[in-house]
């Protein structure tokens, strides 16, 4: 897996990113011109751009929320989106809209597809199952009980700062 916390451009370390927010259902099209995929895996690697960027950057890439559902982290609005697709995978979309107004957060969802785009949806969801933020907003709740806590940004934020030190120490 490529390491999502070096970020490059030019060749040195990107140290912001344009102040303007993205929308998550602007975050999931730039995923979508770089593959057709699942809802399921949409959502997961929307909720990695958002964790990384908050633990990188220490902002939120959007303000949308997600919460610890039984198949990992979900954004409600971004589920009420693409509900539609069940099962089946979500065509992929144009890229050439992100490059003029977002090309900097473009550059940042392909460098987190980098890092995750190779997994399918069922090992994103493993990943996510096995991970502090998702496991803490579910507490004591059941492998199958319905969810609707939300991830805390806190949590989010120390548990990727420390897989990324302990990456960097290794």
């Amino acid at each position: 897996m490529a390491e999502i916390f070096e970020f490059t451009r030019g060749g040195k370390r990107m140290s912001t990113l344009q102040e303007t927010k993205v929308d998550i259902k602007e975050v999931a099209k730039m995923f979508l011109s770089l593959e057709s995929m699942t809802h399921k895996k949409l959502q997961k690697l929307c909720y990695y751009a958002y964790s990384w960027h908050l633990t990188l950057y220490g902002k939120k890439l959007f303000d949308n929320r997600f919460e610890a559902w039984v198949h990992g982290p979900v954004c409600p609005e971004l589920y009420r989106e693409y509900k539609q697709f069940g099962w089946n995978e979500i065509e992929k979309t144009d890229p050439s809209e992100f490059f003029s107004v977002y090309n900097h957060e473009y550059e940042f969802i392909n460098q987190v597809y980098q890092s995750y785009g190779h997994l399918n949806a069922n090992e994103l969801e493993y990943l996510t199952h096995i991970e502090d933020p998702w496991k803490e907003a579910r507490g004591n709740l059941g492998e199958l009980e319905p969810c609707n806590n939300y991830i805390n940004d806190d949590t989010i934020r120390s548990y990727y700062q420390r897989v990324m030190e302990d990456a960097q120490g290794e």
